[in-house]
């Protein structure tokens, strides 16, 4: 028997690919099948948390989370002619579940608690694919996030190109610039623009103009000029000594 498997009479028990998408986050797709036994369903602990697809002898289908499991368990034995388990990877529950793991631990709670409304379409015949689509279309993005979050670093750097950020992360160019844009709203090059005039912005009044623009990664001061005066309307000088066009908030 599996370590966490539940003990009772069980049909049969399959294994289903998982999707490349997932893989990383979802360690395991089971399907199984029960039938009544006069013996309780003991689900030993894991640590991982699940998430349970059913139908009932009715026909019925609903989506339960399973938190991790510090005691084990003994479900009263019933009929479920159908069962799909995903176990997610460590780390995996808050950005495919949409909650902390810590606060699942010991608890099964129905997904349309977590969900909401979004829960509504796993009840039927299909839901299994459905389910699959939704968890591989969140850790999709949950990726896209932690490339945006990465990327934001490459690009606050001195001298940053971003082709060779994007090298670092191992992602081309233009996936790059399409994800990061559509996230943040800029360019990643515009975005790395704006954060190299802002560093340089609380010095400009004090600090060598040929210095600021070596430390912030300009090609030289007139690039720098060039640059500032594009996005602040004046010239670095003119910026020192209060000299800007003022409007009306």
């Amino acid at each position: 028997m599996r370590p966490g498997a539940a003990i009772g009479r069980i049909g049969t028990v399959s294994t289903l690919p998982v999707p490349e998408a997932l893989r990383g986050w979802v360690e395991r797709i089971e399907v199984t099948t029960y039938r009544p036994d006069r013996f309780p369903l003991v689900h030993a602990p894991d640590p991982a948390t699940v998430l349970l697809w059913r139908t009932t002898a009715d026909g019925q289908g609903d989506v339960l989370v399973m938190g991790p499991r510090t005691r084990a368990r003994y479900p009263a034995p019933k009929e479920l002619p159908v069962c799909v388990r995903w176990r997610l990877g460590a780390g995996a529950a808050r950005a495919l579940v949409g909650t902390s793991p810590d606060e699942l631990v010991d608890q099964v709670v129905p997904l349309g608690e977590l969900w909401g409304r979004d829960a509504d379409p796993f009840t039927g015949p299909a839901s299994p694919d459905r389910l699959t689509a939704a968890l591989t279309a969140r850790a999709q993005a949950a990726q896209e996030n932690a490339l945006v979050r990465r990327a934001s670093v490459e690009l606050s750097r001195p001298q940053v190109r971003v082709a060779a950020a994007a090298r670092r992360m191992g992602v081309s160019e233009r996936h790059l610039r399409a994800v990061f844009t559509a996230a943040v709203g800029l360019s990643p090059k515009q975005f790395a623009r704006l954060t190299r005039l802002r560093r340089i912005l609380p010095d400009v009044r004090s600090g060598s103009l040929a210095r600021l623009a070596g430390e912030a990664g300009y090609y030289d001061q007139s690039h720098m000029t060039a640059q500032f005066r594009e996005f602040m309307r004046v010239t670095p000088r003119a910026f020192a000594e209060g000299r800007v066009p003022t409007a009306a908030c």
